[in-house]
């Protein structure tokens, strides 16, 4: 199946490097002061205990064992020559910046990473972190994922975001000026927002420095605030169609070179409340292309510089 009628990773991966990357998810034992009292001990209202990091290896690893562990558990799938490093779980700059070298060298100065990836908040970047990373990004690329999900500060504190907008412009401003490529995430379907609400926040990050752009499907999860807010209030969850139609808004509207890094997202099922239908992702991502051929319709569309 093409991607061609949107910017998808795997095809901005085969220009840049020649070939797919797979992403060895990894986790650097970091917390969040969304977490350790700092701004809060509860995190964001649909974070997991887990803190988004379920798939990665074990923190009790040294980063090294957890590159070798993902090798391994890529093998069986296809020939691989080169990875994505992908801190997730948690704030990955959120700790003293000596031990963010040590743990970032050690995934950078693996011959088979091409590029290391950092999940973080945009509240977690002070100058001697940006330096850091820099300093990386001369070694190999660095890819900083910033987790605004929106750009409505109502919605904001309702999920705990826990910061204010022009903190993510200051961070996104700061990245670009020593060239480090921003991913933006954002999530579709928060309680409260309609598709018109949600179609601005993307048009808001057309208009940022960033390199690329998550769409993530709200999945509510067990064992956080939101699944009690949930189970109090039944508020609207996407259906399938409703998330195609959306997901397929967002693309037309998106800035042309702006490079798709997801358009669902997974749920660990296990802890999985709703949507269930997300489940099926191949579904889902084979639904999203059928309809854009069918509308004729692609990434740009109707962008608006």
């Amino acid at each position: 199946m093409t991607d061609s009628r949107f910017r998808s990773l795997n095809d901005a991966l085969r220009e840049r490097f020649g070939e797919k990357l797979y992403k060895l998810t990894l986790n650097g034992g970091c917390t969040c002061p969304n977490r350790d009292g700092t701004l809060g001990t509860r995190g964001c209202i649909f974070c997991s205990e887990g803190g988004s990091g379920e798939f990665a290896s074990s923190p009790q690893l040294s980063v090294s064992e957890q590159i070798a562990d993902g090798k391994r558990r890529l093998a069986g799938k296809r020939p691989v020559q080169k990875y994505i490093a992908y801190f997730q779980a948690y704030t990955n700059t959120y700790a003293p910046p000596e031990r963010l070298r040590s743990m970032f060298m050690e995934a950078v100065s693996c011959p088979e990473i091409a590029v290391l990836s950092i999940a973080t908040r945009p509240d977690c970047l002070g100058k001697d972190i940006l330096s850091l990373l820099e300093e990386l990004n001369q070694i190999k690329p660095v890819w900083i994922e910033l987790g605004l999900q929106t750009i409505h500060e109502q919605t904001a504190a309702f999920i705990r975001r826990g910061y204010p907008l022009s903190v993510f412009d200051e961070a996104m401003d700061a990245l670009a000026e020593r060239n480090i490529e921003t991913i933006v995430h954002t999530i579709l379907g928060l309680p409260g927002e309609t598709p018109d609400m949600m179609l601005k926040t993307i048009e808001y990050v057309n208009h940022t420095p960033a390199a690329g752009i998550k769409l993530q499907l709200l999945h509510i999860l067990k064992n956080t605030d939101l699944a009690e807010f949930y189970a109090q209030t039944g508020f609207h969850i996407l259906t399938l169609d409703e998330y195609v139609d959306l997901v397929i808004r967002c693309l037309e509207i998106c800035r042309p070179d702006l490079v798709i890094h997801r358009l669902t997202g997974d749920g660990p099922k296990d802890l999985l409340i709703a949507p269930l239908w997300s489940q099926a992702k191949r579904q889902v991502l084979n639904t999203i292309h059928r309809e854009m051929k069918l509308r004729n319709t692609w990434q740009g569309r109707l962008y608006i510089s």
